[in-house]
């Protein structure tokens, strides 16, 4: 018996460890579980982790500058110079004059890379919704849109 149950009344509940009412814990815990999955799926792809994040990002057919597209792909800006690099050489993406400024660069997704990525898309919509069975359709855009909240309100304090 531990130091906790000896203090404990009878019929008193067992207090939640401080990590599962910890959102941070929380959070990486779900995230941890779901990607862990997901990434074994994208092992039959032969696509790395951070390849999945940038096309899959540049599919929806928007130019990302590096910076921009580093924040959304998590991952640091040298990083990701480096993988656009090898993505170019290897025709998937492509560097163009960003129209607001032209001394600035956007990335952009070529054709090959929406054939390299269409399939993996489609697995992952696939497995978000096999991971989110038996979960309401209003909780899980409330839930999408409260982390979305949480993120964008984070990284605004973190900036300013």
């Amino acid at each position: 018996m531990n130091a906790h149950a000896r203090n404990r009344k009878p019929g008193q509940a067992t207090p939640e460890p401080f990590y599962g009412d910890y959102l941070p814990y929380v959070v990486a815990r779900a995230a941890f579980l779901i990607l862990s999955d997901f990434h074994a799926l994208l092992k039959r792809f032969r696509m790395p982790v951070l390849e999945w994040r940038v096309l899959a990002t540049l599919s929806g057919g928007r130019g990302y500058t590096i910076g921009a597209l580093a924040r959304v792909a998590l991952c640091k800006q040298p990083t990701l110079s480096r993988l656009v690099d090898r993505l170019e050489a290897r025709g998937l993406v492509r560097r163009k004059a960003a129209p607001q400024d032209l001394r600035q660069s956007v990335v952009v997704i070529t054709a090959r890379g929406r054939k390299r990525i269409a399939p993996v898309l489609a697995t992952a919509r696939r497995h978000e919704k096999r991971v989110l069975e038996g979960f309401g359709k209003r909780d899980v855009a409330t839930l999408k849109r409260l982390l979305g909240a949480f993120s964008e309100a984070f990284e605004a304090r973190k900036e300013s």
